[in-house]
């Protein structure tokens, strides 16, 4: 039998109902003991980190989720991580940073409803998740979730209330989880060697959703106060010019200050192509300015968080940013590499 570390963090499947709603009040055995069925698919350690909602959660604490992991990595087979599901994409994605190259399966999961609720989706998601950090053929950063495991880097929360709260975007689910087997659909070669751990993040990224009529001294607003920039485009991505109002000296400003802007779009499937429009073009080649092409906006907040600790060079910034990681940057996956 493997051995699987249990790391709680809270969120709705540790909650109980409380005066103010619900919050999260069970501590990791009291999740385990709901689900007995495990004591027959692998041995666990329970381990209380953190007790939150994960509205609450923050780069802080995806810190010591990673640092949690690396402390005990050698002494367990794989990890199961128990989250809340309102930001369990954004820890999904930056744990895949913070741990990178792993050839043991770190799995997030949790549920749209308490552990002690009767119709409940935790002990079956809690189940699969263990299922999943057994598999030989799993490693990495993932997410297990109403019978899918999805890449790390590719989940997004796309349903508020319904138990197939998670999809996989514009990615392949990595297996399917029925009856407690698993169906792998992508099988990758495991990672040879150590993994690699880091302990820095830099959370001073801003997103800015654009809407139609923006006043762009917005941006300027915010350059004294943030490190880097996400804009939320429309479309395939561009920068708006109006009468008396130019996006693009106000993106200037962030250029000369050695900040990087990174255009992604609000529509959820295929991405960013900013040299389509003139309204893209025009920002294409200023210093600085990068693209998302199909990355999660998930994946590209916490990407620049991690990249902005280890240098503040734009053009090193570019280098990093554009090297792919845990898949989560699938057009320059040949292209890049964190090492050059």
């Amino acid at each position: 039998m493997k051995n699987i570390l249990l790391i709680a963090t809270g969120g709705t499947i540790a909650s109980r109902p409380t005066q103010s709603g619900l919050a999260p009040q069970l501590c990791a055995q009291d999740i385990l003991d709901c689900v007995p069925a495990l004591a027959s698919l692998c041995r666990i350690d329970a381990l209380q980190l953190l007790n939150i909602d994960s509205t609450n959660m923050t780069p802080e604490h995806w810190l010591r989720i990673a640092a949690c992991v690396k402390a005990h990595y050698f002494r367990y087979d794989g990890f199961v991580i128990t989250h809340g599901t309102d930001t369990m994409a954004y820890t999904a994605s930056a744990l895949s940073y913070l741990i990178q190259r792993s050839a043991k399966p770190i799995v997030l999961t949790g549920s749209q409803k308490s552990i002690y609720d009767q119709d409940t989706d935790a002990r079956r998601n809690l189940f699969d998740a263990c299922l999943a950090a057994q598999d030989d053929a799993l490693f990495g950063v993932m997410l297990v979730f109403d019978g899918r495991v999805i890449c790390g880097t590719r989940a997004r929360k796309t349903h508020t209330k319904s138990m197939n709260a998670f999809s996989s975007i514009d990615y392949p689910d990595l297996a399917l989880l029925r009856d407690g087997r698993i169906l792998h659909y992508i099988r990758s070669e495991r990672p040879a060697g150590l993994p690699a751990f880091y302990d820095r993040l830099n959370p001073r990224v801003f997103v800015l959703r654009l809407i139609p009529g923006m006043h762009p001294g917005v941006l300027q607003l915010l350059l004294p106060r943030y490190d880097a920039l996400v804009i939320e485009s429309f479309g395939m991505g561009g920068l708006p010019c109006y009468e008396q109002k130019d996006f693009l000296a106000a993106v200037n400003a962030w250029s000369a200050a050695g900040k990087p802007i990174v255009i992604t779009t609000q529509v959820p499937h295929e991405g960013s192509d900013i040299s389509v429009y003139q309204v893209g073009a025009r920002a294409a080649n200023l210093p600085g300015v990068l693209q998302a092409h199909t990355m999660t906006v998930e994946s590209v907040v916490t990407k620049l968080m991690w990249i902005l600790p280890q240098t503040d060079s734009l053009a090193r910034i570019e280098q990093l940013f554009y090297a792919p990681v845990a898949h989560d940057l699938l057009r320059f996956e040949q292209s890049y590499s964190l090492d050059e």
